[in-house]
């Protein structure tokens, strides 16, 4: 039962954001890209463990995945006196959490399998100034969200134009149009692009770390399969000779 529940909310969250009607960005991931993953990973800590845990994913498994030597990770991604073989865990009370968020911020292990990498992409670089909003932001990708912009050093403020639109019933609807320039960030567009598409690749990677290994093992099972397939036919063949 949990398992087709777990596939019910996945089919439910790609229904809700089918039905939203928001253009997603691609997202360029290249899981074999590993300065890009450990770039990716910078980011994760430095932006988003304040917060966010990444519990199924241990230090020592990304040290080792990613290229980095133990002592480096150790020295510049782990800074609360965390063990190597720990998971990414963080030490915010979920108690304090609901009370500034409204709810405990989600864990993000799986968070770009539920979501989809072209969605998270889309959703980190769709921050937007709205001064109606308690953290002063709101989001096109995910309207009301309780998350602040955390990376707005990073890519400066903006806000989204809107245009008017009537739906198929003619009631009369905002259609995001694009973003305006309210302040500049330390990053260029195109610079903050790639940092976020950095991060993307790495949200991915956290999902499956055994991805690369079993699209390649794959690869050798199916060519098993079609060589073991010309044996048995043969084999076939020789036991039922007599027979046909």
């Amino acid at each position: 039962m949990k398992k087709i529940a777990a596939v019910l909310m996945l089919t439910i969250s790609g229904w809700a954001a089918a039905s939203s009607g928001i253009h997603l960005d691609s997202a360029s991931v290249d899981l074999t890209d590993k300065a890009s993953l450990q770039r990716g990973a910078k980011y994760f800590v430095n932006y988003c463990m304040s917060c966010h845990s990444a519990k199924y994913m241990r230090y020592s498994r990304m040290a080792r995945d990613l290229g980095m030597p133990e002592q480096m990770v150790q020295s510049n991604l782990m800074f609360t006196g965390e063990k190597i073989f720990d998971g990414m865990t963080v030490s915010m009370n979920p108690k304090d959490a609901t009370k500034w968020f409204g709810t405990p911020p989600p864990d993000l292990s799986l968070i770009a399998r539920s979501r989809g990498s072209d969605w998270l992409y889309t959703y980190l670089r769709g921050f937007y100034q709205d001064d109606s909003r308690p953290f002063g932001t709101n989001n096109i990708a995910f309207k009301d969200v309780g998350m602040p912009n955390i990376a707005w050093e990073l890519q400066g403020v903006q806000k989204a134009i809107f245009r008017d639109e009537t739906d198929s019933d003619g009631i009369p609807v905002k259609i995001f149009d694009h973003f305006e320039k309210v302040t500049e960030g330390s990053m260029s567009t195109e610079e903050f692009d790639k940092a976020v598409n950095d991060l993307v690749s790495f949200l991915e990677y956290v999902g499956e770390p055994g991805k690369l290994e079993r699209q390649n093992l794959g690869w050798k099972v199916i060519l098993f399969l079609l060589f073991f397939l010309v044996i048995a036919y043969a084999l076939k063949k020789e036991f039922w000779k007599d027979i046909h």
